[in-house]
């Protein structure tokens, strides 16, 4: 509708362009369009008029007419000189029916017709586009689009700086209340300040660069040049965006940092309430540890909510310490005591709570050993008890001594159990006693009593548990009774068969009669040393035997082994006196047979009248055949059974040594009686 080229007239003055067509024209829109292209240059530059080059080579007349009155309504002021560019032929005998500089003073300015070949002779061929002669090159579309981006970046600059301002403004006023009222002013830009300061940064490296050129290579012409104000408020508007654009983000670090300074504090006062209200509340709820382990358990468990309850605060304790220590790293003085205050705050709470969590923990397993420690114990009372009540039959002295160990394990578990439950009731009671009002943010006087008195209770009890069993020291002495009945028992049935060994060895060992006189004393001698061991074995099995009757009247139980054992031991005994006296008078006759036979045997010439008695001749051989005839007869005991000594060869061999003694003393007497027989054979 309208060209603003660039080109200029003689005066300097804009040259417009109206290109018409044969379509029809719209007045109005050709209105706007000129009222849109005159608000673009300077008042100075619109003070020098314009000159209007009104195309209607492809238009009407009536067209033409119009149009130059509207510019008359329109720019009279600005509008010096009005070019209309005729056909070659078509409007000759129209003309003369209205004659423009006729109107020159009613229209207020000069209007002329041309041809487009002449239009050189008022405007410079350089400052004409090549539809008209000239040389100017012209692209519409490019300057065009060049227009709508300085437009629109006029107009977000122009709405963005004012929405800066009002940002920047409002965090600027001091006033409290003032602060209170701009609230609503916290708002985001309508457009983002980083695109805009890109698009006027391109705009504005186009225009110094291009000139807004149609073509490359071209002459230079400048539709927007600095008589436009394009380069030079494109220049302003980009220095105040990036003035009020410092501010606005100096104003959001401010805003952010205050938001998240709010945010922080809400947090911690959350936190803060929580733990010091529902937090608290459920300690306190919590004071009890329990009568039993399944009780204590079931307070653990319940305390185990609490503590996952609480760690999800404690967890966001930790991350509001982190933000808080990183502001304060950040070193912004205005809210380090803020942040210090918060800090501290913040850690007091939780580490008191978390304190308050950690006793209660402690409580409760200290609560649950000591219930555990009196279960146990419970349990070994009951079994010392149950083990009491059963009476012990003496079987024998290994399951008694089995039995009596027992007893002593279970007695010593039961001591060391119990030393264990003052330990650990002693130990439950000094936290109670060190848990203090602030604990739980009240008196727990009262729940202390109860527990300290549940505590107490169960001590005391188990000790008189323990002292009312004053039978284990009875048990354990008949236990003992009994193991020394079995033991007595065992050695007289010991004693009885170390008798009968000695009878045996008596009878199969004890043989030889010796050799001559001092031999066979000595064998006596021996004898009543082995007969002295006999005794006392014997004596040893008695006093044994006498022992088991006074503890079996103590036990109020019968010996099943010590009514055989004494028949036995006296049977063993009598049997054994029996073959000793045997054995000593068989070595009384040996000894007076060898002493009277060595006397005759020797020559003593100094005694001929005892070796010439015959009656001890008689004597020797009286007593050497009663040693004979005692050889051969057994030793009958009580009950009719008979024993010798020996073997029978043994016998023989000590018999035929007699005999020959005998023979040498019978042939001493007759050598006593016939002195020439012995003469004769010498």
């Amino acid at each position: 509708l309208f060209l603003l080229i660039g080109g200029k007239d003689r005066r300097s003055g804009l040259i417009l362009t109206i290109p018409l067509c044969l379509e029809q024209t719209n007045m109005d829109e050709l209105s706007v369009t000129l009222d849109y292209l005159l608000s673009i240059p300077s008042e100075k530059c619109k003070a020098r008029g314009f000159t209007v080059i009104v195309d209607g080579r492809k238009s009407q007349w009536n067209v033409v007419k119009t149009v130059v009155l509207m510019l008359q309504n329109v720019v009279p002021a600005e509008v010096s000189l009005v070019c209309v560019v005729k056909p070659d032929e078509f409007w000759d005998k129209k003309v003369t029916h209205f004659c423009f500089w006729k109107e020159k003073d009613r229209l207020g300015f000069e209007v002329i017709l041309v041809s487009a070949n002449k239009l050189t002779r008022y405007i410079e061929p350089c400052q004409l586009t090549e539809d008209f002669g000239g040389s100017l090159t012209y692209d519409h579309m490019d300057w065009l689009n060049k227009r709508l981006v300085f437009e629109k970046f006029t107009k977000e600059s122009t709405s963005l700086l004012d929405e800066l301002a009002l940002i920047n403004n409002g965090s600027d006023k001091g006033n409290q209340q003032e602060k209170e009222r701009s609230v609503d002013l916290n708002f985001l830009p309508s457009v983002d300040p980083e695109t805009v300061l890109q698009t006027g940064h391109e705009l504005l490296s186009e225009l110094q660069q291009r000139r807004f050129n149609g073509s490359d290579g071209g002459v230079s012409w400048s539709p927007m040049d600095d008589e436009l104000l394009a380069q030079p408020q494109v220049m302003k508007l980009l220095d105040s965006l990036r003035e009020q654009y410092t501010r606005y983000q100096e104003v959001c670090r401010q805003r952010s940092k205050r938001t998240q300074l709010e945010e922080i504090q809400q947090k911690v006062m959350q936190v803060v309430n929580w733990l010091e209200g529902p937090g608290s509340e459920q300690l306190r709820a919590q004071w009890g540890i329990g009568d039993s382990i399944r009780a204590s358990q079931a307070l653990q468990q319940k305390h185990e909510e609490i503590e996952s309850q609480h760690s999800e605060w404690f967890a966001v304790y930790v991350e509001l310490n982190q933000q808080i220590a990183a502001l304060l790293n950040a070193g912004d003085e205005e809210d380090l005591v803020e942040l210090k205050s918060l800090q501290q705050q913040l850690s007091d709470v939780c580490y008191r709570q978390a304190s308050q969590l950690e006793f209660r923990q402690n409580l409760l397993q200290a609560a649950l050993e000591f219930h555990g420690v009196a279960q146990d114990l419970s349990q070994q009372l009951d079994g010392l008890l149950g083990m009491l009540c059963v009476d012990v039959a003496p079987a024998d002295g290994a399951s008694i001594q089995q039995t009596l160990k027992l007893l002593e394990e279970k007695l010593k578990s039961v001591d060391v159990g119990l030393q264990g439950l003052r330990e650990k009731g002693q130990g439950l009671l000094d936290q109670i006693s060190n848990q203090a009002s602030w604990a739980y943010g009240k008196d727990v006087t009262i729940e202390n009593k109860e527990n300290v008195d549940h505590i107490q209770g169960v001590m005391e009890d188990m000790q008189l548990r323990k002292q009312r069993q004053n039978m284990v020291d009875v048990r354990r002495l008949k236990m003992l009774q009994m193991v020394q009945l079995f033991k007595c028992e065992e050695d007289a049935a010991q004693a009885v068969e170390w008798l009968s060994e000695l009878l045996d060895a008596l009878l199969k060992t004890h043989i030889r009669l010796g050799d001559d006189a001092q031999e066979t004393k000595v064998l006596l001698e021996k004898h009543r040393k082995f007969v002295d061991v006999a005794q006392s074995t014997y004596d040893y099995g008695r006093q044994l035997l006498q022992a088991t009757v006074v503890l079996c009247q103590s036990l109020r139980c019968t010996s099943r082994s010590s009514g055989d054992t004494l028949p036995r031991l006296n049977r063993v005994w009598k049997q054994f006196t029996i073959a000793s006296e045997e054995r000593v008078h068989r070595l009384e006759m040996a000894i007076a047979f060898h002493s009277n036979a060595e006397k005759i045997l020797q020559d003593c010439p100094e005694e001929p009248e005892a070796i010439n008695d015959e009656e001890q001749f008689d004597e020797i051989e009286a007593v050497g055949k009663s040693l004979l005839d005692r050889l051969t007869v057994p030793v009958v005991y009580p009950d009719g059974t008979e024993q010798y000594f020996g073997s029978p060869s043994d016998m023989a061999s000590t018999a035929e040594h007699i005999r020959d003694r005998m023979k040498l003393v019978s042939l001493k007497r007759q050598q006593l009686r016939h002195p020439e027989m012995m003469t004769t054979e010498s």
